[in-house]
């Protein structure tokens, strides 16, 4: 048998932290050789990081990624290796994967195809590389082939079908397995979303079928940049069948995935193909002697919390956890500082720095965490995951004469459940120093009878400077409390709410949330680690509590009820339906549920304060991104600040929704 051992490398890297990064590809191929592996596939940019925006255009940024990668190229004895970064030819941008073997650079190929939509801008700072070009690259006194390449060494040929490469319909990987290729190496940067793998599976699995070959996958890991969460996919295929695949959301710097494949069996899936050869690239072949290897058992499974049937709430628990602690360890910050109000926002916000902290330590171990967060003094000390929380996560409830004091226990109750550092100020005589001040300026009194949305907002605003203090006395991260939902419709006070530095739900719905927090009680993560402190809140309506208590403030009264607000949402900007197109949709999916009348009313008012509100989402934090749905139009979704409030589009809907009436009456009377 032709066995070689191979393995997807998952590295976690920051755009330009040079050394940083060179450690932890140096560190993964160190271990792939400890494997005896002879083939190692390292992600997308890795050498640079993938989200260097605009820093791609700067000359040195390509210099000192050929740079770092000579210094790589010196721990390659013995394997062949891919690693992935831009290049500069002619000046114009490239993104490539090198290949290098036994200490030599083999050549460079580039990416064909260029993701641009949504999170992804590559047409930007890339070009992509036509098919059938060659030239070549000079590093130093050596000049190396680049383009349109396949690699053959010692007999075994290989190819690259770089990240969005194989996401399109007429992709390489067809031209490289009507050329006889083996192997074909998928270096990713492909962004996390919910059930995203699945879909990375299918491209995975049907590419190894369809052109009859090994095929190796690696992605990136965690939040490289500060949007967008990399989960670490990994995985071999060969000829149709799923090796293995490797974790998801792990907390280490890098790890491998490694797997036997059989080049014998690939040979044969191809040579019981009847397409005709044809030869377009140019062939790189270099001397390269595989070890024996002796056949191992391989089974492909699925995770183990993957297998629960809750893999939403899963994926949403371990992303967001993830990405908040790469954001605290890259930013160099001490801990995290939540304005703890009581409600599902900011205690799913608590729920998941804690979840970091727990998730962290069970796989890291608890020095290993300290180690990962050496620059936090604090924690050095720390013997347990509840003296960690402590000391990382910091609570204040900041109650007004409006809140209640169920809202006070639900507060309190989770911060001590999480053992977090808890601290109860009532803020209402802020609030009424400012009341004062502005009521002697105008001359006159404030009441909720004039003034209701001024009232509700100070309070909301007041809260935000003494977070702000707290934050800035801890070298901590804010961070900020609102919803996709609530920025959908602008329900969130500006500077107050949405101070922070980070918005880890922004792009989660509250519909969403609040099922994901009873989840989080009752259920919790992989069946065992669940919040019980949860409980108080998830007995809670959703309230601002910025009225009056007699009034009785219901976020659902104020707006409308959450899911009918979420599949407005999803049918207006996600598939880009018309008001009066939403209508048809929301009477059939809620028929029964809610009335016509009910249904045009939140579609009128969704709309209107969708379109007074985008000032409001330009200015939000950065959020964690997750899903198509997301509303951040500086990464997703892209909106003008000032429009015409879909005004003739409502008219049309309301005469349809009138017409539609007048129908129905009319035939009930026998016309």
């Amino acid at each position: 048998m032709n066995l070689i051992k191979v393995a997807a490398g998952v590295v976690n890297q920051t755009p330009l932290a040079w050394e940083g990064n060179k450690r932890n590809i140096i560190g993964c191929i160190e271990e792939a050789k400890s494997q005896d592996i002879s083939i190692l596939c390292l992600p997308e940019l890795c050498i640079t990081g993938y989200g260097c925006e605009d820093m791609f255009y700067a000359s040195g940024t390509c210099e000192t990624a050929l740079e770092i990668l000579q210094d790589i190229v010196e721990v390659t004895s013995g394997i062949i290796v891919s690693v992935g970064l831009p290049i500069r030819i002619n000046n114009r941008v490239y993104n490539a994967a090198c290949l290098i073997a036994n200490k030599q650079i083999r050549g460079f190929a580039c990416k064909k195809n260029l993701a641009n939509n949504g999170l992804h801008y590559e047409t930007r700072w890339f070009q992509p590389w036509p098919d059938n070009q060659r030239t070549e690259l000079t590093i130093g006194e050596f000049s190396y082939p680049v383009g349109d390449l396949i690699f053959e060494a010692g007999g075994v040929k290989i190819g690259f079908e770089i990240c969005e490469d194989a996401w399109i319909a007429n992709r390489p990987g067809r031209s490289l397995y009507l050329q006889g290729v083996d192997i074909i190496l998928n270096p990713t940067a492909s962004h996390f979303a919910f059930f995203k793998t699945q879909t990375r599976e299918r491209l995975v699995q049907d590419g190894s079928r369809a052109f009859g070959v090994a095929y190796i996958y690696a992605n990136l890991l965690g939040n490289e940049a500060g949007r967008a969460i990399f989960d670490g996919d990994a995985m071999v295929a060969q000829a149709g069948e799923m090796l293995v695949s490797g974790t998801r959301f792990s907390y280490r710097d890098f790890y491998l995935t490694p797997a036997v494949i059989d080049i014998d069996k690939v040979r044969l899936e191809q040579v019981q193909n009847r397409l005709t050869f044809s030869g377009t690239s140019q062939k790189v072949p270099f001397l390269y002697d595989f070890p024996p290897i002796k056949p191992i058992k391989q089974r492909f499974e699925l995770e183990h919390w993957e297998a629960k049937g809750f893999q939403k709430e899963e994926e949403f628990a371990r992303a967001i956890a993830l990405a908040l602690f790469d954001y605290l360890r890259k930013s160099r910050s001490s801990g995290w500082v939540i304005s703890l109000s009581g409600g599902a926002d900011s205690s799913a916000i608590t729920g998941l720095c804690y979840l970091a902290i727990e998730l962290g330590v069970a796989e890291l171990g608890l020095e290993g965490f300290k180690q990962k967060l050496g620059h936090i003094k604090k924690i050095q000390d720390c013997q347990s995951v509840q003296e960690l929380s402590k000391a990382l996560i910091t609570n204040i409830y900041q109650g007004t004469e409006n809140s209640s004091n169920d809202t006070r226990y639900s507060a309190s109750s989770l911060a001590e459940s999480l053992n977090t550092t808890f601290y109860d100020i009532n803020i209402n005589g802020l609030v009424e120093t400012y009341k004062d001040l502005i009521q002697g300026a105008i001359g006159r009194n404030l009441s909720w009878e004039t003034d209701d949305l001024a009232l509700q907002n100070i309070q909301a605003r007041v809260r935000a400077p003494s977070a702000w203090l707290l934050a800035n006395i801890n070298n901590a991260l804010l961070l900020a409390t609102s919803n996709r939902s609530e920025a959908a419709v602008g329900y969130a006070t500006m500077d107050g709410d949405t101070s922070g530095s980070i918005s880890p739900i922004a792009g989660i719905d509250k519909h969403f949330l609040r099922h994901w927090l009873r989840w989080l009680e009752h259920t919790g993560l992989d069946g065992q680690l669940k919040l019980s402190g949860l409980n108080a809140m998830n007995n809670l309506q959703p309230t601002a509590e910025l009225r009056p208590l007699e009034a009785k403030q219901i976020d659902e009264e104020d707006l409308m009820p959450y899911d009918l607000l979420n599949a407005i949402e999803t049918a207006a900007f996600r598939d880009k339906k018309s008001p009066k197109d939403c209508l048809e949709l929301m009477e059939l999916e809620f028929e029964g549920i809610y009335s016509k009348e009910k249904l045009v009313m939140s579609i009128d008012r969704f709309f209107r304060l969708w379109s007074r509100n985008q000032w409001k989402r330009e200015r939000y934090a950065p959020s964690f991104h997750v899903d198509d749905r997301n509303l951040d139009p500086r990464s997703w979704l892209r909106f003008p600040i000032l429009s015409g409030g879909f005004e003739k589009e409502l008219a049309d809907m309301h005469e349809y929704a009138n017409d539609s009436k007048g129908k129905q009456r009319r035939s009930r009377i026998g016309f």
